[in-house]
């Protein structure tokens, strides 16, 4: 069935953007950090394992739950999602203990976030051309960088008027709802759709055909995996480690008001995220990646003398996090598109998933490093953007051995 339906992918795509942006709770650790610090009297690297621990559970949760996404369809696999997001703040909100938290975050909000993320993409994906991948996806997954613009100040409102537990309380049951809610509009095209690209000649380096559908055996089997799981490991981490600390980097030039960097970052993540997706669909994946994670290295030697000065305007720490969080997000939408270029879709959820772990070890891997960085260096984030810019000139090296697989099937 050859046909065309704009107004259903785009209905199907909402569905995943919202369930995004509900599940972008992750990216406001940095404000619970700083009322668990308080309210609990944790220190050192308690303050980030349930958070680094939540990234390397969805990472690899993402490995089952896109084998349900292709096998189960959606719209279950995202309502399962929603019941363990819930689960696992709910569960925090009765104990102030470090490993019911660990439990809680950790592992049952990682997993949510895993089902819930996994399977929003995927199905957008379908009802759309070759063409357009690169911004759909982008658009899809932008929910989960923009949720501190709205998490941020209603963390901060909750936290302030009702304390950190009856907060978690209060966010993991809307958090469920609106997962459970917005996963009964994810649904795949009809056996046989084809969505049709609008007669126009296709930009240089755009993608224009489908691939083969890969399996994971066939993918794994493939050189240019290990270097685009390399490369985002990078790119990904990176970014996490400054996300996870902005509101103690804010904090020493803005005070209370430190939420706003976090607000703010999270437009530059998400906004990096479509731009980075549709200049893919424009001029290739592999040039917009290496721009992306060239800047970020750019970005991260500049943070040095800009977070050692206590006498720095607050608006430059402000667009800096910005900035950082732009080239990150823009992994969030880059890294999908290759995976749909190079393996196609009929395995896409497990096949993506399996690629995600990169984002799981580069999330728990840097935040603990510079944890330990900024404890050794008496509270310095110097050493930390030192070793994260080093990394990603590696990371923009690494592009240039990137290179569509033989087709396979």
């Amino acid at each position: 069935m050859n046909s065309s339906s704009p107004s259903r992918g785009w209905l199907v795509a909402l569905a995943g953007f919202g369930i995004n942006l509900a599940l972008g709770v992750l990216y406001t650790w940095s404000l619970f950090k700083a009322a668990i610090e308080k309210e609990f009297g944790w220190q050192g690297s308690q303050l980030n394992d349930p958070y680094a621990v939540c990234c390397l559970t969805f990472a690899f949760t993402m490995i089952v739950a896109g084998k349900c996404q292709d096998k189960i369809g959606p719209r279950l696999t995202a309502t399962i999602g929603g019941l363990l997001v819930g689960a696992g703040m709910v569960l925090i909100s009765t104990s102030n203990s470090y490993g019911a938290w660990l439990l809680g975050f950790g592992v049952l909000v990682g997993l949510g976030i895993g089902f819930g993320y996994s399977s929003a993409t995927p199905p957008a994906l379908k009802w759309f051309p070759p063409a357009k991948t690169g911004l759909v996806a982008g658009f899809v997954v932008a929910g989960f960088g923009l949720a501190p613009v709205y998490l941020a100040p209603a963390s901060q409102m909750l936290l302030g008027n009702f304390g950190l537990e009856k907060s978690m309380l209060i966010l993991g049951c809307f958090f469920a709802m609106v997962v459970i809610l917005l996963a009964q509009f994810l649904k795949n095209p009809p056996a046989g759709y084809l969505a049709v690209a609008p007669a126009a000649s296709p930009a240089m380096g755009a993608v224009t055909a489908p691939a083969a559908g890969a399996t994971t055996r066939e993918m794994l089997r493939s050189p240019i995996f290990y270097v685009l799981w390399l490369t985002y490991a990078i790119g990904a981490g990176a970014g996490l480690m400054v996300i996870s600390s902005v509101s103690g980097m804010a904090k020493k030039s803005m005070g209370e008001h430190a939420f706003i960097a976090v607000a703010v970052m999270a437009i530059g993540n998400a906004g990096g995220r479509v731009i980075a997706g549709l200049l893919s669909d424009k001029i290739g994946r592999r040039w917009t990646l290496m721009l992306v994670l060239a800047l970020q290295a750019a970005l991260m030697f500049a943070a040095i003398p800009i977070t050692a000065d206590k006498s720095t305007l607050p608006l430059v720490i402000v667009l800096l996090a910005t900035a950082i969080g732009f080239n990150y997000g823009a992994n969030l939408a880059l890294f999908p598109t290759f995976a749909k270029d190079f393996w196609g879709l009929k395995n896409f959820g497990i096949n993506y998933g399996v690629l995600f772990t990169a984002w799981g070890v580069g999330g728990f891997v840097f935040p603990k490093v510079q944890q330990m960085l900024t404890a050794a260096s008496g509270g310095s984030f110097q050493s930390s953007f030192i070793a994260s810019g080093s990394l990603l000139v590696v990371g923009a090296l690494l592009t240039l051995a990137i290179r569509r697989p033989q087709q396979i099937g």
